[in-house]
């Protein structure tokens, strides 16, 4: 008999594979002692994170608001606008500047440019609390 431990699936979005390698080794195997393991969904564009959103299945999102050629924030905004029961989404940002702009996208979370590995877990494991309570910020 075996047991399977309960994931969270998180999607990675960006253009730029070092950025989805600096997102999965912050969070690792599991962002803190509280929460389940994870598993990662990288994704580098637009059309591919809508098709899995729509498949669902994905607990979390973390968005590039760098990336090209359509940026975090204007997806983070599509997808809560477009995806019922969208998850929840983490925006990284270019500069702490841009923090009300993550407002206007209606991300629940942002971490800014250059990623602060502790900031980010801090971040996911937030919302992965967030999603396994059934609690949405964007209600």
């Amino acid at each position: 008999m075996s047991s399977t431990e309960p994931t969270m699936t998180i999607l990675v979005y960006s253009d730029d594979r070092t950025t989805r390698e600096q997102v999965r080794l912050a969070v690792g195997r599991r962002p803190a002692a509280d929460l389940p393991k994870v598993e990662f969904v990288e994704v580098a564009t637009p059309a591919v994170v809508i098709r899995t959103l729509d498949a669902g299945g994905i607990d979390i999102a973390v968005l590039d608001g760098e990336a090209v050629p359509e940026g975090g924030m204007g997806l983070a905004r599509t997808i809560k606008e477009e995806i019922y029961n969208a998850p929840p989404v983490l925006v990284l940002i270019g500069r702490p500047q841009d923090a009300w702009l993550a407002t206007w996208s209606r991300a629940e979370s942002v971490v800014s440019h250059p990623l602060d590995p502790i900031a980010v877990a801090n971040a996911v494991a937030d919302l992965m609390r967030r999603r396994a309570n059934g609690v949405s910020a964007t209600s």
